[in-house]
């Protein structure tokens, strides 16, 4: 289906998503396919039994010769669900501006690659990252290939990723123009990444767009689970990281485990409804069945406003001690 049919027929977001970032990965997630894999293909149909229906991925996603893992074995899982599910689910993915990746055309072979592992259109295809810091005259052309990719029917909707204010205004105004509206913007955005909720940040740009804030990363990378202390850290780099960042998290991790028992729910819960209760739409990283369960509890409830501010001041010294991503523009 093409033309204006096709724009209109945007894709449902649901409340809570899924993040598929690990799945492949080995540098940070220690991705072993024989041991993963079954996994993996477990909880994405936990996942959509248990309403958590929105899954996230990108064509980069997989480290070295794992590259596109995440995607494969996604379009696998859904490939295994009844047909009646498998309607009910909306797949994003994330298409990686390299620089050989050039001009209105540059994103053709690798849409048609990401649809082919997926097994399926693509319902919101991102430009995963922009490229104004080191080839601002590429971007636009690059969207322009998106918006084809609506137009011709092998995706659904536009999204953008890892864009600040500044740029994504620019984006936004380039599409309206050309007739296909932003659908979303994907950021990074936890109580320890707080950056988009600035004055002026992504949030309040998205607001006034009506652009619907997809938050990244939302339990910083497990740090916000209550799963870790000193003596009790994950192998490899994210144990470094979380070596260094705890110590400074007591308080904070502290109010959310006060919160969590008042809602029968976990720290984690706390963490993605607090993204909620900013406007914002959480993708988890889900890689065991038992990671459902406490994401499919936390649809059931919300943060009051008082909750909320007391996250907020507790967390507000920390927001600048998570690592940014940086390939965020401003």
């Amino acid at each position: 289906m093409c033309g204006a049919d096709q724009q209109l027929a945007t894709p449902a977001l649901a409340p809570i998503g899924v993040g598929t970032w690990s799945w492949g990965n080995r540098l940070l997630w220690n991705y072993r396919p024989e041991r993963d894999d079954p996994l993996l293909l477990d909880t994405l149909q936990a996942c959509t039994k248990a309403g958590l229906t929105f899954f996230d991925t990108a064509d980069s996603y997989g480290t070295g010769k794992f590259q596109g893992r995440s995607e494969i074995l996604l379009g696998q899982g859904l490939s295994r669900l009844p047909a009646e599910q498998r309607q009910r689910v909306t797949v994003a993915t994330k298409l990686a501006p390299y620089p050989w990746r050039l001009g209105r055309r540059g994103f053709c072979k690798a849409a048609a690659a990401s649809c082919q592992r997926l097994g399926r259109p693509i319902d919101l295809v991102q430009l995963h990252w922009s490229t104004a810091r080191y080839a601002p005259w590429q971007e636009k052309p690059l969207l322009e290939g998106l918006m084809d990719q609506v137009r011709m029917g092998g995706a659904r909707a536009v999204g953008l990723s890892n864009m600040g204010p500044q740029r994504l205004r620019h984006a936004a105004g380039w599409m309206a123009d050309s007739g296909v509206l932003l659908r979303s913007v994907q950021v990074q955005f936890s109580l320890l990444s707080q950056q988009p909720l600035q004055p002026g940040g992504v949030l309040e740009v998205c607001r006034e767009l009506g652009v619907t804030v997809i938050a990244y990363s939302p339990l910083a990378l497990g740090l916000l689970t209550g799963r870790y202390a000193a003596n009790h850290l994950p192998p490899g780099l994210r144990g470094l990281l979380f070596g260094r960042l705890l110590p400074h998290l007591k308080p904070l991790l502290t109010l959310m485990g006060e919160i969590a028992t008042d809602h029968g729910s976990t720290p984690a819960g706390v963490a993605v409804n607090w993204c909620r209760a900013h406007g914002t739409i959480p993708i988890p990283g889900l890689r065991h069945p038992h990671h459902v369960k406490g994401m499919e509890q936390a649809l059931g409830w919300i943060l009051s406003c008082d909750e909320r501010q007391a996250l907020d001041r507790a967390s507000r010294e920390l927001a600048t001690l998570m690592p940014q991503n940086p390939f965020q523009s401003t």
